[in-house]
């Protein structure tokens, strides 16, 4: 079971803890990223990104470099397509970790700094609607 916001962790991307929003209504997940910069380095196509992981704090910039895996369209919340990059990442919420697929787009304005959209948490969870942080973050294995 878990609430409508959840504390979880990004530990390929050294994310130890951003606040994360469960959104059934939204398809993919989404994660804040500005500076984003794609190159191709060895024949692979990489993408370079910041990102401040805590709402409301520009202190802890942490600038990541992880593969681009795809450019897609998405509907934003406001009804406009945007075309985004996809990257693959594990994603750990309470005592699980999984693979999941992560669109990067400024969120800065918005209210969470990451969605977790149905796809990453179909089929693993009960969500209910009226409740937050029912999972405890399980660090003991993530990167400091």
């Amino acid at each position: 079971m878990i609430g409508w916001r959840e504390w979880v962790a990004l530990p390929e991307l050294k994310i130890n803890r951003i606040k994360a929003k469960v959104d059934t209504g939204a398809r993919s997940s989404a994660l804040h990223a500005f500076n984003l910069k794609s190159f191709r380095r060895d024949g692979i196509t990489l993408v370079r990104f910041d990102i401040h992981p805590l709402q409301r704090s520009k202190s802890n910039l942490i600038t990541i470099v992880t593969e681009l895996i795809d450019e897609r369209y998405v509907r934003s919340s406001n009804g406009k397509k945007q075309l985004r990059p996809v990257i693959h990442t594990p994603v750990a919420l309470g005592a699980q970790q999984w693979p999941i697929e992560l669109t990067l787009t400024d969120r800065d304005a918005m209210g969470f700094r990451m969605l977790l959209g149905r796809q990453a948490i179909r089929k693993r969870f009960l969500i209910d609607p009226g409740r937050s942080y029912l999972q405890k973050l399980v660090q003991s294995k993530l990167p400091t």
